[in-house]
């Protein structure tokens, strides 16, 4: 990605270079659309959506341990607040190994308690900016308490039958939309991209917007 993305970064300076001795008038042009196969992909069979009728659900696959997620977070937040009325945002936790189970669990258990408003930002912080290890049901349940939550009921809910059916649907959801990396946005059941299909996630968030339209289209 690294050598990719210096490639690319060369290559604008020198067309911007050779451009600049030309009209700019002239070259004015619209962005280009996003392209299929280029900045995103049209799923084989359509992964599930959760999403009332007459809604277009956007699907953030993340992974609280992933850097990159952490960075995209904030974007990502600001992006929802100016979503149009007819988008609903689901974020669902991967699990690319079983080692990631435990915070797939644990995202969910906040979702049942009400919680993520709260703290999944601090679930963020935590692990990249006080570099906490919450890898395993008793690190994650000791910061729970430590959150003001009930360590015991908190438990019992991270081992219940209702978590553990969420965290599995997540991971199916995941390998329905094909999920190579995080973090990667779903729309609709339909379409996906990421931050290496679209350069960037700034940019993943721009194909999502267009991707919502065509949504729309039906």
């Amino acid at each position: 990605m690294q050598r990719r993305e210096f490639s690319i970064a060369t290559a604008s300076v020198a067309t911007a270079a050779s451009l600049g001795a030309l009209s700019t008038p002239a070259l004015a042009q619209a962005p280009a659309a996003p392209r299929m196969g280029t900045d995103f992909l049209v799923l084989d069979k359509p992964a599930p959506v959760e999403a009332p009728s007459g809604k277009i659900e956007v699907v953030e696959f993340f992974w609280y341990s992933c850097p990159h997620c952490n960075r995209f977070e904030p974007a990502l937040e600001e992006w929802i607040k100016k979503a149009p009325k007819d988008v609903v945002v689901r974020r669902v936790p991967v699990s690319f190994r079983p080692d990631f189970e435990p915070q797939q669990r644990l995202y969910y258990v906040l979702e049942a308690m009400n919680k993520v408003d709260e703290l999944h930002k601090k679930v963020f912080l935590a692990i990249h900016g006080e570099k906490q290890l919450l890898n395993t049901a008793e690190l994650i349940a000791a910061w729970a308490e430590k959150q003001g939550l009930n360590k015991v009921k908190f438990l019992e809910m991270y081992n219940s039958f209702g978590i553990a059916t969420k965290a599995r649907k997540a991971t199916q959801l995941q390998d329905a939309y094909k999920v190579d990396g995080v973090p990667a946005l779903g729309v609709a059941g339909r379409f996906y991209t990421s931050g290496e299909l679209a350069k960037n996630m700034d940019r993943a968030l721009q194909v999502t917007d267009y991707l919502v339209i065509q949504a729309r289209k039906g």
